[in-house]
């Protein structure tokens, strides 16, 4: 999720546990720090660009390492700001601002690999968009009146932003539902096979769905609206290129980049390089995550992120309106 999100986050569960045990603002500076800390792995370079992506939310968001951690971040706060207040009674609300970080990250597409070190699998249910202003929006509000207001009317505010968010996570978790089921019901009605089908919300919002269908040969982009969900299912192919796969077939990069997408990628060739592609973030032939392979004589050492050409913005709105 986006910095802000988990920033917002981090305050809000800091200053729903705390209360009024401390001044409402000392909570929230420490709950935004700790919301916060997880995601600055970000600035590790692992080497290369694959690595670089899949080796992001990796041991700073695994559950077990950050309520290790918890304790000694906990005591270092009381000793920081001097109170009466132990560090028993921060270590509660430290430890849940440090965990939903992970678990808010779990429920985009991306990938967090919260069972380190038990298990490396990249979780993901990808039920709302790396940016949603209709979680972030009231929380970050509810939050900036419970500073204003102080008090136990502040602390209710801080209860109610965090309700408001959790109720819009398990919103769009339903509605993935509905979505993923129409979506299915479509493509058998249309006899169009798949071996894997993914179901994400589109930029900004949990109305207009995005669906990318998988088989061995191609793989197809089809979008589905909550305000026209009877509308017959319009599905664009685009081949996947098994054969550059096969080329490279043991090739760590690529393989890596296929096992983190859950095997939502797709090959191909730019100026005599082959490339692979998460299909998961993006649409429409251009991905957020693209990587310059090399050739099966010469792979590259040291893949390349290629760059992305995204549309403008009134471009993407206009998109969006014509799916609604």
């Amino acid at each position: 999720m986006d910095s802000v999100s988990q920033l917002v986050l981090g305050a809000s569960v800091s200053v729903a546990v705390m209360g009024r045990r401390v001044p409402l603002w000392q909570a929230a500076a420490v709950g935004a720090a700790c919301g916060t800390l997880p995601d600055l792995d970000v600035f590790l370079d692992h080497g290369d660009a694959i690595r670089n992506m899949t080796l992001h939310r990796t041991e700073s968001h695994a559950l077990l390492y950050l309520t290790l951690i918890s304790p000694l971040v906990a005591w270092l706060v009381a000793g920081l700001f001097r109170r009466d207040v132990k560090w028993q009674a921060w270590w509660p609300a430290i430890w849940l601002a440090f965990i939903t970080h992970p678990l808010l990250d779990l429920m985009t597409v991306y990938g967090t690999q919260l069972g380190l070190p038990l298990t490396d699998h990249p979780y993901a249910v990808g039920s709302i968009y790396i940016v949603d202003p209709l979680y972030t929006l009231p929380m970050l509000i509810c939050l900036a009146v419970a500073l204003w207001r102080r008090g136990e009317q502040g602390l209710r505010w801080s209860r109610l932003g965090l309700a408001i968010s959790t109720l819009y996570l398990a919103w769009s978790m339903v509605i993935q539902g509905v979505a993923s089921w129409q979506i299915k019901q479509s493509l058998a009605a249309q006899a169009i096979p798949a071996d894997k089908i993914l179901v994400t919300p589109t930029a900004f919002n949990t109305l207009v769905w995005r669906s990318v269908i998988i088989t061995p040969e191609r793989y197809g982009e089809a979008y589905w609206s909550l305000l026209s969900p009877g509308r017959s299912l319009k599905v664009n192919w685009r081949p996947r290129h098994p054969e550059l796969f096969e080329q490279l077939k043991g090739d760590w990069y690529a393989e890596r980049v296929a096992w983190f997408s859950h095997g939502f990628y797709a090959m191909g060739e730019s100026n005599g390089q082959i490339t692979i592609s998460d299909l998961r973030m993006g649409e429409g032939g251009h991905y957020t995550f693209t990587f310059n392979l090399g050739t099966p004589q010469q792979p590259a050492t040291h893949p390349e992120r290629v760059p992305s050409s995204r549309p403008a913005l009134s471009v993407s709105f206009t998109a969006l309106k014509e799916r609604l």
